[in-house]
This record gives structure tokens, C-alpha cells and sequence, in this order.
């Protein structure tokens, strides 16, 4: 079988990488339960909407519980390059805003792979006033980004391509938005929608935001709306559009909350291992992140789940079940993780309604099936989803594909099985650095990360 060969996009690393420069990780069972209580760092999403939103208020705001991975520090020093003062002390941020005049309007912003900055920063700078050239990674010139940059394009933006039409690299020349009706579709990704709802208040008149057919994940633009709740800009929902007042947002002090997409891979240790894992910081009946879903697959599957104030606790059965059909719309991001999960379920798992992660940072449908092949397990790929088969899988050297949910989710197939090796272990550093560190202090002491 051909090895895999994967290829980080090293441009795309930061400061604040782990393992910058490794090549591969290797990890093996424990030898015994895994039990522990952790509190992952805060939510990707909320950080970067967070951020955004306070460099674009009037005043200054401090956001408590920031995550500090590649994303976040791709977006702080973005807006530092715009201008905004941003101070960070441990997990805090201290940001003062612009009230909406950016003070730099003219400039060269890299967004490296950050999705949510590269959806999120074109129309807020589009309702300013300036000319700047936006550039990402290779794989961020890959990744869709037309519904956007057409409607930012509506509003009286002016867009001009560098290499492909709609798609990074690009020139984005601003003067204003013009407000009224804006339609764009949401089936490729939410983050569009996200966009241009955070740059609606600073119109010149109010936006009503129209949606085109199905929107996915939409449960990350209610966290749009919900954060600009918090700035003092009220949304308005109903028959499929929204409609946004102008106004300015206003600073706030905040605290966000942890990120469920990175706690899941953690109560997946509980259920592979039969284990224990205490997640603290989760308050999973308030929560709008859509990855909290899990826990009812996994209660599904036979694990035992606590939800209580502040705390999720998940202890992995004996055996887990399977045979049965998962939308992942809602929650795509874990499409990965429940592929492994479902390795060691007692029937078949069909994985459906997530055709929109071949778009995300690979072709993560392609991908999975691929490497759960190397496993030499049975697996089906689907136009939106995979049918992964109950298997007995084999040492294997595995691509991350430059993809952190891959490391993370691959990684996994680590606690019961001997030999498994992920290459380019630093792309966790897109969401979680220190995750293999974290695994380490849960009692997996057998992660050999080579140079």
C-alpha cells in the first residue's frame, strides 16, 4: 500500500505552534483505565468572533478565556496590523476598538488557515474605508469563499483576484457598505453568513440579510448573533432572514466558555478506553456550540454521561454499540471522531449530511475513508458522509493531511491499538496546541513525538 506522505503547509504555523518542525507522533494503549478531570482552553469560534467584535466596538474590552492556537494568533495579529492595540496576558485578551475607523487602511493581512479570519475579516474592513491585499496558506486558496466576496461585491466593495477568480489571494477596496437587502447562500459554510452579520451594523442603512436555501451548522451563526447581543447590537430573526440595525458595538468584559469541539476527543478517551473524563467549564443544557451533541451519541452507544453545572463527566462502556444512521450537519466537525468511535461499535455506523467538510481543511470525507483503509477496515465513502464496518485495525503510519480533527480524531485509534503513527503532529495547533500533552497528563505515557 502507498505510504502516505503528508505535507504540512509550514507558512501557516505560528508562534504559538507545539511541535513545530516534528514529523510524526506515535502512540500505543495505556496500560491502564484512563480517568482525570481537565478544562480545555475556550472555544475557536467564540475567541475569534470575539476579538473581531471588540476591535470593531467602541472602548476597550477584555475577553477572558481566549484559546491560544494558530487561528487565534493569525486573527490577533491581523487586527494589530490594522491598527487595534491588543494585549495578551495568559488567556486574557485586553482590546481596544476602533468604534468601526479602522486606523490602518491600507496593508498586506495573512490569514494563514484560519477560516473564521479569512470569512470573517473582509466585511468588517469592507464596512470601513481602505484598500487591503488578503493572502492565506495553500490550502486556504483552495477552500470556497465566492457567496461572500459576490455580496460584499453588492454592497460596493471593490474585489480584484491575484491568482483565481473568488478565491484568496485578492484586493479588497472599501468605502462603506450600502445596506438594504443582501442575499447569499449558507450551504457551503455558516462563517458567510457569520461574516456579513458582523459587519452589518456599520452599514450606512440597515441590512436585512436574506438566506438561500439551507444553511449548515447554523448553530455557529446563532453564536454570531448571541456575541453581538453582547456588544449592543440586537438581531432580528424570522422567515429565513436577518435584519441588523446600524449602531456601534459597545465594549464589553467577557468570558467565554470552553471549546466542546476539542472536549469531544476527550470523552472519546473515555468511551474507547472504558475510562473516565471530567470536563469542567461546560454547562451543556445552556451551551450553542453544536458539537455538545455527542454526548447523546455516545449515551446511544452505551457510555454513561453526567450533565451538571459547569461539568460534563463521560465513562466509557464495556462495549460500545453501533448499527445505527447520524446526521452530522449540525456538528460536522466530530464526522472524524466518530468514524474511530464507530471501529469499535458492535454494528455498523453510517455517517450522513456532512458533504460540506470536503471543503474544510482537506477533503475530510476522501480522507478518513483513505486512511481507515491503511487499517485495513471496512469502510464505505458516501457524496456526504462514509459507513465505517466494526474492525480489528493494524499498525499503520497515518496522514493528518495537514489537518488538525484528523491528528486528532486518528490519534485516537492510538489507545487500542499498537503501532499507530500520525504524521505532522503540530497541525493541532490549529485549535490545541498542547492536545498530546493533555493526553499524556490523562495517563497516555506511551506517545513517543519524533523530529
Amino acid at each position: 500500500m502507498e505510504q502516505p506522505k503528508s505535507i504540512p503547509d509550514m507558512e501557516a504555523r505560528t508562534p504559538w505552534s507545539s511541535h513545530q518542525g516534528f514529523k510524526q507522533v506515535s502512540i500505543s494503549p495505556p496500560q491502564q483505565k484512563i480517568a482525570g478531570t481537565i478544562r480545555v482552553s475556550g472555544s475557536k469560534s467564540l475567541t475569534n468572533r470575539a476579538l473581531i467584535l471588540a476591535a470593531m466596538a467602541e472602548g476597550t474590552s477584555r475577553i477572558s478565556g481566549i484559546l491560544r492556537s494558530d487561528d487565534v494568533y493569525w486573527c490577533i495579529e491581523n487586527l494589530r496590523s490594522l491598527g487595534i492595540s491588543i494585549t495578551v496576558e495568559g488567556e486574557t485578551a485586553i482590546v481596544d476598538g476602533c468604534g468601526g475607523n479602522w486606523p490602518v487602511k491600507e496593508g498586506e493581512l495573512y490569514v494563514g488557515a484560519a477560516g473564521t479570519v479569512a470569512r470573517f475579516l473582509p466585511g468588517a474592513l469592507a464596512a470601513g474605508h481602505g484598500s487591503w491585499t488578503f493572502k492565506g496558506s495553500k490550502r486556504m486558496e483552495e477552500r470556497p469563499i465566492a457567496p461572500l466576496l459576490t455580496a460584499l461585491m453588492n454592497q460596493g466593495a471593490y474585489i480584484s483576484y491575484l491568482n483565481q477568480e473568488h478565491a484568496y489571494p485578492f484586493v479588497l477596496e472599501a468605502s462603506g457598505l450600502k445596506g438594504g437587502t443582501v442575499e447569499i447562500a449558507g450551504d457551503q459554510s455558516s462563517q458567510f453568513v457569520s461574516g456579513l452579520l458582523l459587519a452589518a451594523p456599520y452599514a450606512r442603512q440597515p441590512i436585512t440579510l436574506k438566506l438561500q436555501g439551507s444553511t449548515v451548522q447554523k448553530e455557529y451563526v446563532n453564536m454570531t448573533i448571541e456575541l453581538m447581543r453582547a456588544f449592543g447590537i440586537e438581531v432580528e430573526e424570522g422567515g429565513g432572514s436577518y435584519t441588523i440595525p446600524i449602531g456601534n458595538y459597545a465594549a464589553r468584559s467577557i468570558e467565554l466558555e470552553p471549546d466542546i469541539s476539542t472536549s469531544c476527543y476527550f470523552w472519546a478517551v473515555a468511551a474507547l478506553t472504558g475510562g473516565h473524563i471530567r470536563t469542567e467549564g461546560i454547562d451543556a443544557a445552556r451551551t450553542r456550540q453544536p458539537d455538545i451533541e455527542m454526548l447523546g451519541v455516545l449515551e446511544q452507544m452505551g457510555c454513561t454521561v453526567s450533565r451538571g453545572e459547569g461539568y460534563v463527566e463521560v465513562e466509557g462502556a464495556a462495549q460500545l454499540r453501533g448499527g445505527f444512521e447520524i446526521s452530522m450537519e449540525r456538528w460536522s466537525d466530530q464526522t472524524l471522531t466518530m468514524a474511530v468511535l464507530a471501529l469499535y461499535a458492535d454494528a455498523p455506523i453510517t455517517l450522513k449530511d456532512a458533504a460540506h467538510i470536503r471543503h474544510h481543511e482537506c477533503d475530510r470525507i476522501s480522507a478518513i475513508c483513505t486512511e481507515l483503509r491503511r487499517l485495513q477496515v471496512n469502510v464505505e465513502e458516501h457524496h456526504d458522509g462514509l459507513t465505517v464496518y466494526p474492525g480489528a485495525p493494524v499498525p499503520a503510519v497515518l496522514d493528518s493531511y495537514d489537518d488538525h480533527r484528523m491528528a486528532m480524531a486518528l490519534s485516537l485509534i492510538g489507545l487500542r491499538v499498537d503501532g499507530i503513527t500520525i504524521l505532522d503532529p503540530g497541525c493541532v495547533s490549529k485549535t490545541c496546541p498542547d492536545y498530546f500533552e493533555r493526553l499524556r497528563g490523562l495517563g497516555v505515557y506511551s506517545i513517543s513525538i519524533s523530529p
